[in-house]
């Protein structure tokens, strides 16, 4: 499957949420998402621009868990926006998934949890993304014209939207403000709050 992404800050998530729903957009999934990413001892998958990742979605109000296991291929930029081949699975026991992980020498090297509330609007997905420290994303995925359509009903600028890693927007954060980001509940628990990453 090929992935086609766009993110922007947004500075009101209530208000462009509202946006959204009077444009048609239909709420389909709110809640925690936790992502694992996992890679070997000498960090060959990110080397390569690859990830393991293994995402748990926690239903709000529903109790219900679900989860998938993800390989995504390398990042790449095509016409503007951030590009990867990506193959997913639906996972009935997350633990058991971790656990083979595990036993292929594999360990986790990047924890990301957020809050989300995720929309459809055409063919596109919108994905509100509250992080523990940290600005409030709104992810865009799907083909590129319904990406755009989406992008309009958000009433948000176009030139908002990036295809920009995580990362880049964790940097801009930090330098932004001066204080280091959380994307994980386990970096809220650090005594780091006013140390800007380094590297």
């Amino acid at each position: 499957m090929r992935e086609v992404e766009l993110k922007a800050v947004v500075g009101d998530a209530d208000a462009v949420r509202r946006t959204v729903e009077a444009a048609g957009a239909r709420l389909v999934r709110a809640g925690r998402l936790e992502d694992r990413r996992y890679d070997t001892a000498d960090g060959a998958l990110a080397a390569r621009d690859e990830v393991i990742r293994l995402r748990i979605q926690h239903t709000q109000g529903a109790g219900a868990r679900g989860a998938q296991l993800d390989w995504k291929g390398p990042t790449r930029s095509e016409d503007g926006y951030k590009v990867r081949e990506e193959i997913s699975s639906g996972v009935a026991d997350p633990d058991a998934v971790a656990g083979i992980l595990r036993g292929l020498g594999l360990a986790v090297t990047r924890e990301i949890d957020r809050e989300v509330a995720e929309y459809t609007l055409g063919g596109a997905t919108l994905r509100f993304e509250h992080y523990p420290r940290m600005d409030v994303l709104l992810e865009v995925e799907g083909a590129p014209a319904d990406i755009e359509r989406a992008i309009v009903a958000t009433g948000l600028p176009r030139a908002a939207f990036t295809e920009e890693r995580l990362a880049d927007f964790v940097a801009r954060y930090e330098a932004r403000t001066g204080v280091r980001a959380a994307v994980c509940a386990r970096e809220l628990t650090r005594d780091d709050r006013d140390a800007p990453r380094t590297a």
